[in-house]
């Protein structure tokens, strides 16, 4: 017999639409209302913000550890903008940008990463699930949480985000195969940083591209300028209307740079150079963004001085409420046993009795 050439379903294509220097291919131009770039541009722009400030409140000691997203504000903005407010949207750890967007406070975030446990509480109406550490692990969950959702008829779509080293995960390899063998309403958004901690995207894996392992799954796959919003927002439209009409999950790889530290507890200048960085920076997603919108008539000087003033004030009301609400919940640890089973284990239930203990040991030797 003859050796064949195998046709497969998919294939991987790249995607950019703004270059790095924010001109437009206008043969790509997607048709995006002037309100909605406007509105990308002022998320990105506070995800961007509060970033710094959360950097500076936690060298301050006044919150805890957390994940900068600087430089990788189109790559999670742009997708979460195409989902309805009944789609579920599945966050990893670095995803406050979409969160936002999503409709989580800042106050919320910040009470998150201040380690108050009552963060954790999702608010009603917002279908967003928590963020989550294990690396990979939400993956599984938005395989699921669609696969609900088909089964009942619903239209409505999950998109979970993820980094490049996640892929190295058995956890992805599961949720993308679950996904494509009962064609789930799936989004699974890739935000490939180059950096999985210390470990670049070369050591992470032999393929060409992330996209590419899509194909493995039955699945179409398709890698997008991260670093260009335009992009981002249609590669995420396509795949979810393509899910919402009942033609299963599609992979997006977005290109994107960690501008920042892993976490706030990492030093990245100890596996990176200065000079890899600087490259990044020339691509910076907002500053192209910012060429774009001036362009086209819908960015100047005074308005962008105008909405940074008005986002350093939402910020700076934030951090206020945010730490008076600390203070409030100062005295409130016993929550931390709460909600996580209906029936608690005994061994938590020892755990709450001496920590009950230990408070009221506390409180009377103050007193």
């Amino acid at each position: 017999m003859p050796r064949e050439k195998i046709d497969l379903p998919h294939h991987v294509e790249y995607l950019s639409i703004l270059d790095k220097d924010g001109n437009v291919d206008t043969d790509l131009e997607p048709d995006i209302p002037d309100d909605l770039l406007q509105k990308l541009h002022r998320f990105m722009l506070l995800g961007r913000r509060f970033d710094e400030r959360m950097l500076r409140l936690q060298r301050q000691g006044r919150i805890g550890t957390f994940a900068p997203i600087k430089g990788q504000e189109a790559s999670q903005i742009g997708p979460a903008a195409t989902l309805r407010e009944d789609d579920w949207m599945v966050p990893a750890f670095r995803e406050s940008g979409a969160m936002i967007w999503r409709g989580q406070s800042l106050e919320g975030i910040l009470l998150l990463y201040g380690g108050y446990n009552q963060a954790g509480e999702i608010p009603e109406g917002i279908n967003n699930l928590p963020v989550a550490v294990p690396v990979g692990t939400q993956i599984l969950h938005a395989a699921g949480l669609a696969y609900g959702m088909k089964y009942r008829g619903d239209d409505r779509v999950a998109m979970t985000f993820f980094g490049d080293g996640a892929t190295s995960e058995g956890d992805f390899h599961e949720g993308l195969n679950f996904a494509g063998v009962f064609q789930t309403p799936t989004i699974f958004v890739c935000q490939n940083n180059q950096w999985a901690i210390s470990v670049p995207r070369t050591h992470q894996t032999h393929s060409e591209t992330l996209a590419q392992k899509a194909l493995a799954y039955g699945l179409p796959g398709i890698q997008v300028d991260g670093n260009d919003i335009l992009a981002t927002y249609t590669a995420a439209r396509e795949a979810v209307e393509r899910a919402r009409s009942g033609d299963g999950p599609t992979l997006i790889e977005c290109v994107t740079y960690r501008r920042s530290v892993h976490t706030t507890a990492d030093d990245p200048t100890r596996y990176r150079t200065e000079e890899e960085v600087e490259e990044w920076e020339a691509r910076d997603p907002i500053t192209r963004f910012q060429t774009y919108l001036v362009d086209k008539g819908l960015l100047s000087d005074e308005k962008l001085e105008q909405i940074e003033g008005e986002i350093d004030q939402e910020i700076r009301d934030a951090v206020e409420k945010a730490e008076k609400r600390m203070e409030e919940l100062a005295d409130e640890a016993m929550v931390m046993f709460d909600h996580m089973y209906a029936e608690m284990p005994p061994y938590l239930q020892e755990q709450r009795a001496e920590l009950e203990q230990e408070l009221a040991a506390k409180e009377a030797s103050n007193g």
